[in-house]
Order: structure tokens, then C-alpha cells, then sequence
């Protein structure tokens, strides 16, 4: 059969956008039929994607399906979804603001949002997570723009500038910001204790202290990839102390994010940028599903930043930053996100500065004999 679909990078990562209205009849919006055209567009049961248009990494295996909305406010509904690689399922527990990111210049590109002079404001809703956000699109003279000179880390392409900013981003999936109660917990690595914070804001995550575990957080991706299976143990364990998992279900790997954070440090970027320790205030690694992220996902950099305002975090301890724009080192450089507008600790909004390009504009041939 044949699928219309748009290929848009949105901050570091690329996601093939679906208009849920142009979808083949064949396709309803059920998650059970969305995941057997997904599987068979990308071949995701091939771990390199060969036969499909999935880029056979999890930050270039992602989609989601688009339709207007009709709730007050909304311009835009998605279902995001991470795409398999090397395995034919798709994971829906999640959120992707990088995506977000692409949406909102394809929704002003396609219309679904008019343009309002030199900024456009398009109102998102994930309908994963029921996560809210507000972007801000670049339309300078009132034109939407196929190129862009704004970069991010992790790029030194250019793009159309968005601002995207979450809207009352605590605890959107377990309904707190802290679903275990506490700041800080224990969890096991390596057979011993370790020093966690369990945060939902942005996306459900479990952060380890670096130190507490002879790490830095300012490792390299390479010596990121040793730690992977540590990584994922430590997640399965939380999602069951975050109510992630169901007694007797294996968790997925794609919530809760898991990373580790530690001091500044100075390091090299994978650009081959020389950063700092004065340059940014908390060192984060983070996974993708089962990789070491090369950059930082919105929704992990979201819910460090919620951290960090949390005295007895982990963040917190590792950071020493009080203030409301938090600059987080990643691997591709430093990424920085600000908290506004606070209701105790807890901020209603949460901004990151982003970029992205339409790619393209495909018709997808996708198997439709070929089970998911």
C-alpha cells in the first residue's frame, strides 16, 4: 500500500510525520493498526532497516501520527511512537519533544496552524503521556521557512528556530513529581547500593549519582556503551518502584529514561568541541532505549531541570545551581532549559530552544501482506 509521509529533523533527531487524515483506509487509528504499518515501513524487525525507511537508530527510528484538534486551546494531537530496531514492535509509553519540535513547523507548514506574523504559536498536545506544549515558530515576514542558521548540539546544520516550551510538565504520567515520594532512593548496580532520583516531569526518568558508582557523567559515548546493561537494569527496577510495570511484566526500555549525572568536568564533544568545566553546571548521560543518547532527549533535559529545583536530588547535589536556566552537558555540547513561571518548587512551564527542517515529502510503499 501506499502511505504519504513528511521527514522532518526536529533538534537532533529526524521523525516521519503521518497525517492521521490521509492515512489508507485499510489503516484505522487503533495502536494495534499503527504499529503493523510502522513495523513494516521501517523494517523494523532488521536491525540495521535495510528494507524501509527507519534509520536504524533511536534517534532516527521515530514517528508520529497527526490529526487538528477539537479540544479548546490545541492545535495539533500526536501519537508518538519509537519504532524498533532489530525488533518488529513499536514502544508508545512515551513522549518525544525533539518530535514535538518537528511537528509544530510541519503543522504551520501544512496549514493546520496559520501564520501570525513573525512568530507562529502552535499549541501540541501528546496524546501518549497527555503532555501539553507551546512552540514558537519562526516566521519572519510572515512566511513559513524551508532553511534556517539556528543550531543545537549535536548539528552544526541549521534550522527554523522553535522555542518549545512544556506546559505543567510534572507529573503527567504517574501524577507526581517524585512517584515514589522521596527525592532520592537506593537502587542496586552491580550487586550494591545506589544513589537515585526517580522524577516524572517531562518523561518518567531515573537519574544515578556518577560518583556514587565511580563514574563521571562526562564519559565518552564509547564508554557509555559498557555501562548499557547496568543502565537498563537499574531502569527495570525503577519502573516497578515508579508503577511503570506490572507485577510479573518485563519493563520496556523505553520508560523510565535512565541516566547518569555528576559535577562539570572538562571534555571533548563528539563535534570535537573542547567544553569547560565553567561552562555549564551538571554533567548528564543519558540512553536512548538501549544506546547511549549522542545528544540529550527534551523530555530527559525537562525533567533534570525539574530536578534540579528539588533540594536533596541528585541533580541538585551534582549541580550546585539555584537558578532557572540550567545548562546541561551532554555529549554533543550544552544544552540549556529554563523553568518559569513556579508554583512552589514545581515550574508550569519549561523552555528549550530547538530547530528544525522538512526534509522531504514521501509516498511510502509499505507491505501490506507482511505481518507485524
Amino acid at each position: 500500500m501506499h502511505v504519504s509521509a513528511t521527514l522532518v529533523r526536529g533538534g537532533t533527531s529526524k521523525c516521519w510525520l503521518f497525517d492521521e487524515s490521509t492515512l489508507p483506509a485499510t489503516v484505522d487509528s487503533t495502536v494495534d493498526s499503527l504499529e503493523g504499518l510502522l513495523v513494516n515501513a521501517y523494517g523494523a524487525a532488521d536491525p540495521v532497516q535495510l528494507d524501509g525507511v527507519g534509520g536504524a537508530t533511536p534517534t532516527t527510528s521515530k514517528a508520529a501520527i497527526v490529526r487538528a484538534s477539537d479540544a479548546p486551546g490545541v492545535d495539533v494531537e500526536y501519537l508518538f511512537g519509537q519504532v524498533g530496531i532489530g525488533i518488529g514492535r513499536v514502544e508508545w509509553g512515551s513522549n518525544c519533544g525533539n518530535c514535538a519540535t518537528a511537528i509544530a513547523l510541519w503543522a504551520v507548514a501544512r496549514g493546520f496552524v496559520p501564520v501570525t506574523g513573525d512568530l507562529t504559536r502552535v499549541v501540541l498536545r501528546n496524546t501518549n503521556t497527555g503532555t501539553v506544549l507551546e512552540a514558537e515558530v519562526d516566521t519572519a515576514g510572515g512566511h513559513v521557512h524551508e532553511f534556517g542558521t539556528q543550531t543545537v548540539p549535536g548539528t552544526r546544520a541549521g534550522g527554523v528556530a522553535v522555542g518549545l516550551t512544556f506546559l505543567e510538565p510534572a507529573g503527567r504520567t504517574t501524577g507526581s513529581v517524585t512517584p515514589t515520594g522521596a527525592v532520592a532512593d537506593q537502587l542496586t548496580w552491580g550487586g550494591l547500593p545506589a544513589t537515585v532520583s526517580m522524577i516524572d516531569a517531562g518523561a518518567p526518568m531515573v537519574l544515578l549519582d556518577a560518583a556514587g558508582i565511580g563514574r563521571t557523567a562526562a564519559e565518552s559515548l564509547a564508554e557509555m556503551r559498557e555501562l548499557v546493561e547496568p543502565l537498563r537494569a537499574v531502569r527495570h527496577e525503577a519502573a516497578r518502584c515508579m508503577g511503570l510495570a506490572e507485577p510479573g511484566t518485563e519493563p520496556n526500555d523505553a520508560v523510565p529514561k535512565v541516566g547518569i549525572v555528576g559535577k562539570p568536568a572538562a571534555y571533548r564533544t563528539t563535534m570535537g568541541d573542547e567544553i569547560a568545566a565553567e561552562d555549564y553546571d551538571v554533567a548528564v548521560r543519558m540512553l536512548s532505549m538501549n544506546a547511549p543518547h549522542p545528544a540529550i532527549g527534551l523530555t530527559s533535559a525537562v525533567g533534570i531541570a525539574v530536578a534540579n529545583l528539588l533540594g536533596g536530588t541528585v541533580v541538585r547535589g551534582a549541580s550546585g545551581s539555584t537558578g532557572p536556566t540550567l545548562r546541561i552537558g551532554t555529549p554533543a555540547g550544552v544544552v540549556a532549559v529554563t523553568c518559569g513561571d513556579l508554583a512552589g518548587s514545581t515550574p508550569r512551564r519549561v523552555t528549550v530552544r530547538r530547530a528544525a527542517r522538512i526534509l522531504c515529502d514521501a509516498d511510502i510503499l509499505v507491505p501490506d501482506l507482511i505481518p507485524a
